[in-house]
């Protein structure tokens, strides 16, 4: 290393010889502060030494800044690609599950129609019953008054040849 500052020992000497040391002691003292200055100040070599360390580390973090930024970037890609994966194929499962709703439940509606058609059928049925029954009980019920009527106008004019014989022996009797 070289001197990093100007000291002038021969001065320090004289001031030291001045104050009372000895020039053996004087000297000793000033090789000592030259050794400790050259020892703890940087000079402009060590400052340009620690620079390019500074740089070449600078260059080593940026080097592996872009290594991790290009790994983090393939991550999430992949992260990415995955998700899409996931969701792709759970939008088909619920596809698949709206499919199998859709046919569960018109598979249902077309039972209910089917019971709901029975039922008709067998109304419709009980309807022409009851309709064959009702015409029937019509019938008979013509049938019957048709019967009365016959019975009626036999009694009635049984009635009037009795009123007409009646009459008839009373003006005789008269």
């Amino acid at each position: 290393m070289t001197e990093a500052i100007a000291f002038d020992t021969h001065r320090f000497v004289k001031r030291l010889t001045g104050c009372g040391f000895t020039e053996q002691q004087a000297e000793t003292l000033a090789d000592e502060q030259v050794a400790l200055l050259n020892a703890n100040l940087a000079t402009k070599a060590d400052i340009g030494a620690v620079q390019r360390d500074i740089a070449a580390v600078k260059a080593a973090v940026e080097k592996d800044i872009a290594a991790v930024k290009a790994a983090v970037e393939k991550d999430i890609a992949a992260v990415k690609a995955a998700v899409e994966k996931d969701i792709a194929a759970v939008k088909a499962a619920v596809q698949e599950d709206i499919a199998a709703v859709k046919a569960a439940v018109e598979k249902d509606i077309a039972a209910v129609k089917a019971a709901v058609e029975k039922d008709i059928a067998a109304v419709q049925e009980d309807i022409a019953g009851v309709k064959a029954a009702v015409e029937k009980d019509i019938a008979d019920v013509r049938t019957d008054i048709a019967v009365v009527k016959a019975e009626l106008l036999k009694w009635m004019i049984g009635a009037l040849i009795a009123q007409g014989g009646l009459i008839v022996a009373l003006v005789k009797l008269l």
